[in-house]
């Protein structure tokens, strides 16, 4: 049995494009107990910080630049010992959208194109918001209203790019009101726990799950840091999934992170990644620290921006949920 400790930064829950991050991260680590706590010592004698609980943004901070380095460094703690699952979540939303209203994840990467490269920086932001609104379980708007505002901003974009490369995926949408009123009509009458379509830690989970299994399908059990949304049915539904994917998930326990220093660890390279990747797409990436997280970076993250994809190790488009299919 494989034990793996994890957790993630990043968190906005469905609110993927109004949110306070660009990307989701999702870590685990794989070093023994005693070893992890060596390493949380030796950066509590490095940073020398009077907190009682270390976070990523104390190594982050300039004046620590070289506890981060020797952090991700071959020979630091987690060199060969550590994975992170990374989510843009401005494609994990396109993805979404394109399964529930095309029924063909493959279009993911063209709408998401569409979205950055043609629409435009507004009508772009415009146009992902009601697709979020869309899909989360929770809308916060009158039961009914998310479909109406989707359809008639999705009109509105449609004639102002009119006769421009927009045009024929924006046209595949618009057919696609009837699966949208099904798939609002499900989350009002379907079961009582759901699972969140928008939520990205769902599914990093069970991709965590399938990288530290591999394809010998060794038995692994995932240590995670609580969280509200990993309720008893929805840890179910995880290990469910994992195993109809061929992972051989063996178990999710769940645990206090400080009371576990390799939870810790994976702490530290959530909000390590997070804010790296993040700054890459904002355009004021650090292309040193990339560098060192590149290694690191899971194959099967969900991301589709192709300026920094090639920084992080990853091709496009990755669709989300391949091991949960």
């Amino acid at each position: 049995m494989r034990e793996v400790a994890c957790d993630e930064s990043g968190s906005d829950g469905e609110n993927l494009t109004g949110g306070n991050t660009d990307v989701f991260a999702h870590a685990g680590v794989h070093v023994p107990v005693a070893d992890a706590a060596g390493a949380l010592r030796e950066i509590r004698d490095r940073i020398r910080s009077p907190a009682t609980e270390y976070k990523a943004t104390h190594l982050l901070r300039e004046k620590h630049r070289a506890v981060l380095e020797w952090f991700l460094a071959p020979g630091g703690p987690l060199h060969g010992a550590a994975r992170v699952h990374l989510t843009e979540k401005s494609f994990f939303v396109v993805d979404r959208l394109a399964a529930v209203l095309l029924d063909d994840r493959g279009a993911a990467a063209e709408l998401y194109r569409t979205v950055r490269d043609v629409l435009g920086a507004d009508d772009g932001q415009r146009f992902l918001a009601v697709a979020n609104r869309l899909l989360r379980t929770r809308n916060g708007a009158e039961p009914g209203s998310s479909v109406p505002l989707f359809f008639t901003t999705l009109d509105e974009l449609r004639r102002v790019h009119a006769g421009t490369d927009a045009g024929p995926v924006l046209e595949r949408l618009a057919a696609g009101r009837g699966r949208a009123e099904a798939y609002r009509a499900g989350l009002l009458e379907g079961p009582a726990v759901r699972i969140p379509v928008l939520n990205p830690l769902l599914p990093a989970i069970v991709a965590t799950a399938a990288y530290w299994s591999g394809p010998g399908r060794r038995p692994v059990r995932l240590v995670h840091d609580r969280q509200n949304l990993l309720t008893p049915e929805r840890i179910a539904w995880i290990e469910e999934t994992a195993r109809r994917s061929g992972v051989a998930l063996a178990e999710v326990r769940l645990v206090v992170a400080r009371d576990d220093p390799r939870v810790q660890l994976a702490d530290f390279l959530a909000g390590i990644a997070r804010k790296a990747a993040g700054d890459a797409l904002r355009g004021s990436g650090d292309a040193g620290l990339t560098a060192l997280l590149r290694p690191y970076v899971d194959p099967a993250s969900v991301w589709g921006d192709g300026r920094t994809a090639p920084a992080l190790g990853l091709s496009v488009p990755n669709s989300s949920m391949r091991a949960a299919r």
